[in-house]
């Protein structure tokens, strides 16, 4: 497995997407109606991968794709400073996005995606803080076995209608 830095590009944003769609589809399955499933991810154009690219440019730092047999497989997302969501305290960071191809759930991907997240945060950096649909089984079981702990609730508009979240942290060693 490589992990490799977002390249600009709609190439890697067309990945990007692929791998998003097939995960959200998974983990969210019984979670959210499925029109709305069926509808996540759905073929973006040429012009519209190029716009998402730009946005994702201004990232690159924390952007993180993982390739394995000549494709993506999985990609992970950290952000700080000024972008973050509201629930990301000025000493803290935010765990975007981390998604793998189900296909290849189990296998280590996502682990070490996480971990080079990781090793790129400042230094005075004291937590790293998500949110996912609450009843996301297979995030939950993935954050906790790490380290995360549940530290609070949300919720998030999809499709017009207001689902609840779960918000973790994961507290970080001063010594990183």
């Amino acid at each position: 497995m490589e992990l490799r830095r977002l390249e600009p590009g709609a190439t890697d944003a067309r990945a990007i997407t692929r791998v998003n769609a097939l995960a959200f589809r998974e983990a969210y399955d019984g979670l959210l109606p499925d029109e709305v499933l069926a509808g996540f991810g759905a073929d973006a154009s040429d012009e519209q991968l190029r716009e998402y690219a730009d946005r994702l440019r201004e990232d690159r730092n924390g952007i993180f794709l993982a390739e394995l047999e000549g494709e993506v497989r999985g990609y992970g997302y950290v952000r700080w400073g000024e972008g973050t969501k509201a629930f990301v305290g000025p000493e803290e960071a935010g765990l975007k996005e981390l998604y793998v191809e189900p296909d290849y759930w189990g296998e280590g991907i996502g682990t070490a995606l996480l971990e080079r997240c990781l090793e790129v945060l400042p230094g005075e950096t004291e937590r790293l803080c998500l949110e996912t649909l609450a009843g996301n089984e297979v995030g939950r079981r993935f954050y906790e076995a790490r380290g995360f702990e549940r530290t609070g609730r949300s919720e998030f508009e999809i499709a017009g209608e207001a689902y609840p979240t779960a918000i973790y942290a994961l507290e970080l060693a001063p010594e990183r």
